[in-house]
């Protein structure tokens, strides 16, 4: 038996340590290649608002395929050109960082972000907090208790009370540790070196509870509780917790605001017909089609959210203000 964080981060380990963890799942930068281009382009302002510091760094967290980061680089190298010299990854898979090499040159890889070199940082992340294990609890009456994994079923034991939301008798609150570790410490670090985070993930924008957590197997969902390894697991990120906890060590949150209007504000439609304008009819409508389908908020536009954990002394950035 073992705790759920435990479990998850056991699975997920196993998980993305296989030969193509990303078989069968398409993310925003795969949709479309303005979703990397539009975060170049924020990367660049965020860049030039830091007082275009040359020994910035520019990072990514969970960087998939390297697409994002490619398409972003094709506008850093001409408006950052000293940020975009300065690549690292944040990686832990194999296969993935095989993939991501083909896809981005002159990177450095880590396993961590506490190895990336010191300087003012600018950092993106999209998709990368939902994969962080999380713990649930459950109230049981007047208590609560804590789910455990054995044998590919939960397992209820006695806690305290959680450190977040309430919840009716029967309701699941669930945590992650590891999401809010790594918050802490990037914030501690933009305050004290400089830089700004950039977090793009799904999740409600108040705290409430509910049972978040899902299995992926080529896109399909699966009991996240079978076969533990062979499915990515994930969970909806709490995001007004996380902001809390940036502010807490001594950090600016802009944000959330949903990815729709984000992108939109970003210039993703204008750039989107810009490119549909020069190619043939049925390219031209399936790039449209890829904008609708990151910003709509009925697809991806409401349910994904965006946030930025800054230094104080960053002004308001690029598609936080309507």
């Amino acid at each position: 038996m073992e705790r759920l964080d435990r479990f998850m981060a056991r699975a997920n380990a196993a998980y993305y340590a296989g030969p193509d963890p990303l078989a069968g799942f398409t993310t925003a930068p795969e949709i479309s290649q303005v979703f990397g281009e539009v975060l170049g382009a924020w990367a660049a302002v965020a860049w030039q608002a830091m007082g275009s510091p040359t020994d910035a760094v520019l990072v990514e967290a969970g960087p998939g395929r390297g697409t994002l980061m490619a398409d972003a680089l094709r506008v850093l190298r001409r408006a950052a050109p000293s940020l975009a010299g300065n690549v690292h990854l944040v990686e832990t898979s194999p296969s993935l960082r095989a993939r991501q090499a083909l896809a981005v040159a002159h990177a450095t890889w880590h396993d961590r972000l506490e190895t990336v070199p010191t300087g003012p940082l600018v950092l993106l992340a999209n998709e990368f907090l939902d994969a962080l294990p999380i713990r649930q609890c459950v109230r049981r009456g007047d208590g609560w208790v804590e789910r455990h994994v054995a044998s590919g079923a939960f397992v209820e034991v006695p806690c305290p009370a959680p450190p977040t939301v309430d919840a009716p008798d029967d309701g699941i609150v669930e945590w992650s540790e590891a999401a809010r570790d790594l918050v802490h410490r990037v914030a501690g670090r933009v305050v004290a070196q400089g830089g700004v985070a950039l977090f793009i993930d799904y999740g409600p924008e108040r705290s409430a509870p509910g049972d978040s957590l899902q299995a992926l197997r080529g896109g399909e969902a699966v009991d996240p509780l079978a076969d533990p390894g062979s499915a990515d697991l994930t969970a909806h990120v709490d995001i007004e917790a996380l902001a809390g906890v940036a502010r807490l060590a001594g950090a600016t949150v802009q944000g959330p605001v949903p990815q729709g209007a984000f992108l939109a504000r970003l210039g993703l439609f204008e750039r989107s017909r810009a490119l549909a304008s020069n190619v043939p009819p049925p390219r031209a409508g399936a790039l449209m089609e890829a904008a609708q389908r990151l910003a709509e908020p009925h697809l991806m536009g409401r349910l994904f959210k965006v946030t930025a954990v800054c230094h104080p002394a960053l002004p308001s950035l690029s598609g936080f203000a309507a």
